[in-house]
């Protein structure tokens, strides 16, 4: 044997490639694997609280600049209060047997939630979503996009809570509210937060650029804060727009933070409340296909 045979019988015989059946058979198994999907599959829906993270992560961002985030949650609603409370109730008297500033202090408090909700879903969230692309860094971590969703509409929930109990307590101090409707209200608030903060979610993932709030602004908030009873009772409504207003969700929550501010029973109080987790749960649901369509195509 000459030494060119002798270096070809001592190298190693090159892999042999498997047939096209072995190859099948084993990505059925690793398909069909009793453990659930492979690793690489497409997760989207949010987890039991991992949520949390994104929660606390805008919260300490939020954290620097709270203070000021307070006084420009508050001014708009303090305005109203005060300014139509003592004006145009000096002309009104008394509605539905309280005083005027009494009963729009109320409805005060469910327009906060709306509209501090509403904000920190489509304008903070667009940013983080779209400008800052905070939601791409958040889901090369373990986190789903259902996490980032869930975590973002829960603290805007949160941020509406702390407009909405602000105004309660001024309320109270003031003598327009009872104080020990707080254990009512404040459920009322968050739950509340969660329906206006997932129906705006929606609208941020259909938004392409900031301008397009503004049609979800004048069209649907604008219309819901006249027409759910924030200034004046739904029964001075014709009766056709009764029956329109019954669907809205800010009505649902008006009807159940005003009889608890002025310490009076509560209408179907479970029906207001179903309607309101209706509004979370739906909203919700239909953002996060939306925002999977935006974000893991």
């Amino acid at each position: 044997m000459n030494e060119r045979d002798r270096r070809t019988a001592d190298m190693p015989d090159p892999p042999r490639m498997p047939d096209s059946t072995a190859l099948s058979t084993t990505r059925s198994r690793r398909t069909d694997a009793p453990h659930g999907p492979r690793p690489d599959a497409p997760r989207y829906l949010p987890g039991i609280s991992a949520w949390m993270g994104v929660w606390r992560r805008n919260f300490l961002v939020w954290r620097k600049l709270a203070i000021a985030s307070l006084f420009g949650n508050l001014a708009d609603p303090m305005i109203y209060l005060f300014g139509l409370g003592f004006g145009l109730g000096m002309m009104v008297g008394e509605v539905d047997g309280t005083s005027y500033i009494a009963f729009l202090a109320a409805g005060t408090v469910g327009s906060s939630v709306m509209f501090s909700a509403s904000f920190e879903s489509m304008y903070s969230g667009f940013s983080r979503m779209h400008v800052q692309r905070t939601w791409e860094a958040l889901m090369h971590t373990p986190l789903t996009l259902g996490d980032v969703v869930l975590g973002e509409v829960v603290w805007a929930a949160s941020k509406s809570v702390l407009s909405g109990l602000a105004i309660l307590l001024v309320a109270s101090v003031l003598g327009y509210a009872r104080i020990d409707s707080l254990p009512i209200v404040l459920p009322v608030i968050l739950l509340a937060g969660l329906a206006f903060a997932s129906l705006a979610m929606v609208t941020t993932a259909l938004a392409p650029s900031y301008d397009f709030f503004m049609f979800y602004q004048t069209l649907v908030m604008t219309p819901m804060l006249l027409l759910s009873g924030v200034f004046f009772p739904l029964a001075q409504l014709p009766a056709a727009a009764r029956h329109v207003t019954e669907w809205l969700p800010l009505a649902h929550a008006v009807a159940l933070i005003r009889p608890a501010m002025l310490g009076r029973p509560i209408d179907l109080p479970w029906l207001h409340a179903g309607a309101l987790a209706v509004y979370a749960v739906a909203g919700f649901a239909v953002a996060l296909v939306l925002l999977r369509r935006r974000i893991l195509r």
